[in-house]
């Protein structure tokens, strides 16, 4: 899949949402700039330019007047995405990425609001899941994005976590001829954190349970700014990393999954792979 247009705006929505999880006036102006910008860039040198919102905006209870305002200044419409569509497009991906090709296949994301689980044995998931446990929901529940001394603190959050897990009807577990991938920045963080690979150039290779269970512990004892200075964990996601550590234990506890791989695609490459593969087939039919 080669790259044709690539740029990144950290805006730090979250940052802007209000105690009821709604978007404040400066995160949508934010918006606003982002997809004008993108779109300027682009000087219709593009075909088709799909523009889809995350969990922050989705989630919004404001989400229908933030996705009006921005098509008001933008003239682009965003998308909004089901989470169940969320972990149906990281499962193509990265079925994809590792070329897999036959056999049980399970795919976790972490996000920041939500968390997407599927399995299959094919390039299309059997099951999908998608369960408000992001790293940045459970952060602001539990206040953990400062330095955490209580054991018991911690076991709360693990109980909690745990039970929401184990209520999820039919939540597929790794099997033991299978493969596990795992896609997101918050796996990706914690993989090169634990191999002490500073290099954000290159993707870890894997991670195990145990290497997470390690990586909560001293992620308890440091405040964000602590967080923020330890290899592989960046500075903006350091807030949220010790919760993204205590989600990924739990996630591979309720999976019965002991180590996954690091997958660096995920929803985005598989839109764009559904996109191709559409605009392929439309090729195909025109001739």
């Amino acid at each position: 899949m080669e790259e044709v247009l690539s740029r990144k705006v950290r805006l730090q929505l979250h940052e802007t949402l209000d105690a009821t999880g709604r978007l404040g006036k400066s995160g949508v102006r934010s918006v606003q700039r982002a997809v004008a910008e993108t779109l300027a860039e682009n000087r219709g040198d593009l075909p088709e330019v799909y523009a889809f919102a995350t969990s922050v905006i989705r989630d919004a209870p404001n989400r229908d007047e933030v996705l009006a305002q921005v098509a008001s200044a933008t003239g682009t419409r965003l998308r909004v995405m089901s989470g169940e569509e969320e972990a149906r497009l990281a499962y193509v991906a990265a079925h994809h990425w590792a070329r897999h090709e036959s056999g049980p296949l399970l795919v976790l994301d972490i996000g920041g609001g939500t968390v997407e689980v599927a399995s299959g044995t094919s390039r299309r998931p059997r099951t999908a899941h998608s369960l408000p446990l992001g790293a940045r929901t459970v952060t602001r529940a539990w206040k953990l994005d400062e330095a955490v001394s209580s054991k018991r603190r911690l076991a709360e959050v693990r109980d909690h976590l745990g039970r929401r897990l184990a209520e999820v009807p039919d939540l597929p577990h790794a099997d033991p001829d299978g493969r596990v991938l795992a896609c997101s920045k918050t796996f990706t963080q914690l993989a090169r954190y634990t191999s002490g690979d500073r290099d954000r150039s290159r993707t870890p290779q894997r991670l195990t349970l145990d290497e997470v269970r390690a990586a909560v512990d001293v992620l308890a004892r440091n405040g964000s700014a602590g967080r923020g200075r330890l290899p592989g964990i960046s500075r903006h996601r350091a807030g949220q990393s010790l919760a993204g550590a205590l989600v990924a234990e739990a996630l591979m506890e309720a999976c019965r999954a002991t180590a996954v791989e690091i997958s660096p695609w995920s929803t985005r490459e598989g839109l764009l792979l559904e996109r191709l593969g559409a605009l392929r087939t439309k090729g195909t039919a025109n001739r």
